[in-house]
């Protein structure tokens, strides 16, 4: 082992702990990637920045583009509506229709993208027709990440090992060439995970839910002097009549009552803490004398006045996702600057049962801190949403408004550019990467969707990581640790089966995407595997092909996919949820792939 490989396993071992600990975000951890190969010399300025004009990093940005415009279109929505339809059906029928469309469309449409979309439309069933957003939300995200692998243009993955591939000297992958494997394992996988649904969590909470009433809304109101409810007493209210209120605190001249009882009396300028679901806080907000409270100030008499909310705004679902700049911060000062001038209404505390306190607000409200997948309530104004769209790692969940008809006429050509786009990579008329950019152009000049969206909704962490992964695939082949590693693995492959091989690769790749980013992995085995076939003088795409599919089956935990990531940050589900049902479904298609993949070489 030469010098020059030795750094480059230390920088890589230490952009493993970095991508499984989550210490930074991953745009920084491919600057940190790029810099230290560049100040090893492991590779040229050139070499470096080779990422950013990549085939794979355009194509993939190019379907960024093409996916905002179909879900600003309402096109994702449209394929999915018929889910709708379905909420007659029992769950043991529901989860695999569920998983058949959102694979079938993740094939085509960028998967986060596709799943983001079903949460909305689970969570829509579940508040109004008691469907268990519990038993679909994880199923959905499988079967997007299975969906993906359908095809070339599924996920950036496909993408990254098909250019590595082509970079190499193999030939490229046509649209469908690898379809049927990806129809094979999506139908072992929707089989598996509808027997399976019994270990995912019930939808009636359990009795830490029941005490602390953990999946509602807690706001604060002041009561106005021109209330009905004032010489009332709070037994006397709606609050107390109410189940789906719960008055958690009552705060008077700066004295706080913990325990304010049904006898307690209502004056002017009492500040009231509530916990109550999202319907009755809408109708707070639209009775007489009451005001949820968006900017306090103390005046002269030590009475706080509130400013009346806008009634032109937006109240939207902020899902906190790790590496968000939100996450730590304290609620006092997440405001105007960090969420864009959008305003702090209510927040949801993600399920935690080792700790529930952290479910309610401290009596000093500056001690309440934001914490992966904490969904935040706020209010903003049309011109505030877009701006939303720039923080890092929040999600907005669901907008609480009546969702505008999108153009039939947009939604339709939107539509048909991504089988335009589809047909011209598919019949081989042009590659994959021309055919993305033509669709981009064809959607921006039919201002399918506008430039400044495309700038704010993109996720430039993605094309930030693979800018600077791919140099990490150069700096592997320029100090031979490619090579080096193969003839290592080579002496534990020696005359071993080619079920056994490429079972070996499949596996390694897997456990390895469940920690880390897929997209890294792929980069990092991919120049291994094509070295290892051709040393056993056999046919490299089967390996390769096993890396596409073990890099993208990231189940058995939530960190290795960002739909996961995304299911998981809802504090829906443990780890265990992941661990034991992605763990059965990875050991199954580990076996299935492995004979698949070998009989074919």
């Amino acid at each position: 082992m030469t010098t020059e490989i030795l750094l480059l396993f230390i920088i890589l071992g230490i952009v493993i702990v970095l991508f499984a600990l989550e210490l930074f975000p991953v745009d920084k951890i491919a600057f940190f990637i790029m810099v230290s190969l560049l100040v090893t010399n492991l590779i040229s300025p050139e070499e470096a920045i080779s990422g950013f004009s990549s085939p794979a990093t355009i194509t993939v940005l190019a379907l960024m583009i093409m996916a905002i415009g179909l879900e600003t279109n309402g096109v994702i929505d449209w394929l999915a509506n018929g889910l709708r339809r379905l909420r007659g059906l029992p769950v043991y029928l529901m989860v695999p229709a569920f998983m058949f469309i959102a694979g079938g469309i993740s094939a085509f449409i960028n998967t986060t993208a596709v799943v983001i979309v079903f949460i909305k439309i689970i969570n829509e069933l579940s508040v109004r027709y008691d469907i268990p957003a519990s038993k679909l939300l994880l199923p959905v995200s499988f079967a997007g990440i299975i969906g993906g692998s359908c095809t070339l243009m599924g996920t950036s993955t496909n993408l990254i090992v098909n250019a590595v591939a082509v970079d190499r000297g193999i030939e490229r992958f046509s649209f469908f060439e690898f379809t049927w494997y990806g129809v094979i394992f999506m139908a072992i996988t929707i089989v598996v995970v509808s027997l399976m649904i019994k270990f995912l969590p019930n939808k009636k909470p359990s009795h830490y839910s029941d005490v602390y009433d953990l999946d509602e809304f807690i706001t604060k109101i002041i009561i106005q002097k021109d209330s009905d409810l004032i010489g009332k007493n709070i037994g006397d209210t709606f609050f107390q009549n109410n189940p789906d209120f719960e008055v958690l605190r009552l705060k008077r001249e700066g004295i706080i009552n913990d325990k304010p009882g049904k006898n307690t009396g209502i004056r002017e300028a009492d500040e009231f803490l509530l916990r109550c679901n999202l319907e009755n806080l809408m109708k707070l907000k639209e009775t007489k004398g009451i005001s949820v409270i968006k900017d306090r100030k103390l005046t002269q008499n030590n009475i706080e006045k509130d400013t009346e909310l806008d009634e032109n705004v937006e109240v939207v679902e902020l899902l906190i996702l790790p590496n968000s700049p939100l996450v730590g911060k304290r609620l006092k000062h997440v405001g105007s600057y960090e969420l864009y001038g959008a305003v702090p209404l209510a927040i949801r505390k993600r399920r935690n049962f080792m700790n529930p306190r952290r479910r309610i607000f401290d009596k000093n409200r500056s001690h309440i801190e934001l914490r992966v997948g904490d969904r935040l309530l706020v209010e903003a104004t049309e011109s505030v949403m877009e701006e939303l769209q720039k923080i890092e790692n929040v999600t907005i969940l669901q907008e609480h408004r009546d969702i505008e008809v999108s153009n039939r006429r947009k939604r339709y050509l939107s539509l048909f550019i991504l089988l335009l786009v589809i047909a011209l990579s598919a019949f081989g008329i042009f590659p994959i990467l021309k055919s993305a950019l033509i669709g981009c152009f064809l959607m921006i000049y039919f201002k399918c969707i506008d430039l400044g969206k495309i700038y704010s909704r993109v996720n430039w962490q993605i094309i930030f990581l693979l800018a600077g992964m791919i140099p990490l695939g150069v700096a592997m082949s320029n100090t031979g640790a490619d090579q080096w590693l193969s003839v290592q693995l080579l002496e534990l492959f020696n005359e071993q089966t080619n079920t056994v091989v490429i079972g070996l690769l499949f596996l390694v790749t897997m456990i390895m995407s469940g920690f880390v980013s897929n997209n890294a992995t792929a980069i990092i085995i991919t120049p291994i595997a094509i070295t290892i076939a051709l040393a056993l003088k056999m046919d490299p795409k089967p390996f390769i092909l096993a890396v596409l599919f073990a890099a993208n089956f990231s189940f058995f935990t939530p960190v290795g996919y960002q739909t996961n990531t995304i299911i998981y940050g809802m504090g829906i589900y443990r780890f265990r949820h992941f661990f034991i049902i992605g763990g059965v479904v990875s050991l199954i298609l580990w076996i299935v792939g492995s004979i698949l993949l070998a009989e074919s070489i």
